[in-house]
């Protein structure tokens, strides 16, 4: 899975408006701009995805996180299914749901038998700038908006 994260730190004056704004805004704010920037990625990893039962498709995502650290707030392009990394396993989620696209680790990177097709990683190494602007852009206006209550 691709997991963005935004290093604002050299954004001067982008740093000072978010610490004039209150922690819930704050989250608020990096949640909007973190988001806005996983859904470039998201439309381009659908675009990219392969088509036989449109499953994968169907089954990318955004996710946000919330660290446990102040004012970490991650967001990422998902593909919803069996994660080893959260504990779901096959017992809890059967191959047949409709929401588990749990194979799509094998089309990403291959197997001993198939070939890669990637088509997460030529996604994020084509967008990655676009979706950089989007998040600033968004972040901006985010903090307009919170400013002008």
């Amino acid at each position: 899975m691709i997991e963005t994260s935004l290093d604002f730190s050299g954004l001067n004056d982008i740093a000072k408006d978010l610490e004039a704004l209150s922690r819930a805004e704050n989250n608020k704010v990096l949640r909007d701009a973190t988001r806005a920037g996983a859904e470039v990625l998201k439309e381009e990893v659908i675009a990219r995805a392969p088509v036989r039962t449109g499953k994968l498709k169907k089954n990318v995502v955004v996710v946000t996180q919330k660290s446990r650290r102040r004012g970490e707030i991650s967001s990422g392009v998902h593909i919803r299914g069996v994660n080893p990394r959260t504990g779901n396993s096959d017992n809890t989620m059967k191959a047949s749901n409709p929401r588990n696209a749990f194979y799509w680790r094998f089309v990403e990177m291959g197997t001993v038998n198939m070939p890669p097709h990637p088509f997460i990683r030529p996604a994020f190494d084509v967008r990655q700038e676009q979706a950089t602007e989007v998040a600033i852009r968004r972040m901006n206006q985010a903090i307009d908006e919170a400013l002008s209550k």
